[in-house]
């Protein structure tokens, strides 16, 4: 391929026509909406090409660079696959490694029955599927312990809690809700402290261009003070609500079920589905993610080219 593939930073003036791109075709993945794009650019050094009809991410870290499956229509994948690998060979001299592959860009790419690629399932980071439907109403059996603590917390505050949408203007209320998260995570020692600053500096980001990029935030408030919080978007061609944030105060019981319960009646009542994302293969929020009783999982693959 004689084209020569230009990369910049992603930003946020581009969102809206990123958006439609990664709309183009089925993709059930968290990866089908722009917000972790520009949640993590930093974490990874994420660099974009765009045009008409297709985008295509790369990537770094420790291992050297990869790239996502190219976001375009399904008929137009086997053309930009292969522009990304010719981009690996000439500007990288690498071989073509791409991370979080979805299925469906497998089959009609045929990689798994392909000999000049090797394909490994990213067990743990299948993004969680639900039924938004069952996920409001906490029906059954399957709910009760979920619908215990819901009643529990309405009973316990009531008349001290309120849900609010959030927007732009409460971007005061999140960072110091995300400053005192962050201290907390670095004292109980689960996640590097690398981590948690890039993804407070991503949500403060997108908190600051929330006119460019389109999310919905919600948040608890008890006695006008914010003690959980989520971030999401909306994938129109699947009906499906990707949530990718969510914060609470462990210390209050059902608060997780209540933001949960409460974000998807207020702002995603037409969504069919809901994308929770990964467990990033940690015991305890595997075991969280489980307690949801998820329909189904989106399945992730690396893809990585043979050398000789």
């Amino acid at each position: 391929m004689d084209k020569k593939l230009e990369f910049h930073a992603p930003t946020f003036e581009e969102a809206a026509e990123l958006a439609k791109t990664y709309a183009l075709r089925d993709n059930r993945t968290c990866d089908s909406t722009v917000l972790d794009t520009y949640i993590w650019k930093n974490m990874y050094n994420t660099a974009v090409y765009h045009e008409d009809g297709a985008a295509l991410l790369l990537m770094k870290d420790e291992k050297g660079y990869f790239a996502a499956m190219p976001y375009c229509s399904k008929e137009e994948l086997p053309k930009y696959f292969e522009m990304l690998r010719d981009f690996f060979h000439r500007e990288l001299a690498s071989p073509l490694r791409i991370d979080l592959a979805d299925e469906e860009a497998l089959r009609i790419l045929g990689l798994c029955d392909s000999a000049e690629y090797e394909v490994a399932e990213e067990s743990d980071l299948k993004d969680y599927l639900y039924d938004a439907g069952e996920l409001r109403e906490l029906p059954g059996k399957k709910f009760q312990k979920k619908r215990n603590l819901v009643n529990k917390f309405m009973k316990e505050y009531e008349g001290r809690w309120e849900y609010k949408t959030l927007c732009c203007v409460d971007e005061f209320f999140l960072e110091e809700f995300m400053s005192k998260w962050v201290e907390q995570r670095l004292a109980d020692g689960v996640e590097s402290r690398e981590t948690l600053l890039l993804e407070k500096e991503g949500v403060t980001d997108i908190l600051r261009n929330c006119d460019k990029v389109t999310f919905r935030i919600g948040a608890i408030f008890i006695d006008e003070k914010m003690e959980a919080f989520t971030i999401g978007s909306y994938n129109a061609r699947e009906k499906m609500v990707v949530v990718s944030i969510e914060k609470g105060n462990s210390e209050i019981p059902g608060i997780y079920q209540v933001i949960n319960q409460q974000f998807l009646l207020n702002s995603y009542p037409e969504a069919q589905l809901v994308n929770r994302e990964d467990d990033m293969g940690i015991e305890g929020l595997r075991r969280a993610k489980e307690s949801y009783n998820p329909v189904g999982y989106a399945r992730k693959f690396r893809v990585s080219e043979k050398t000789a």
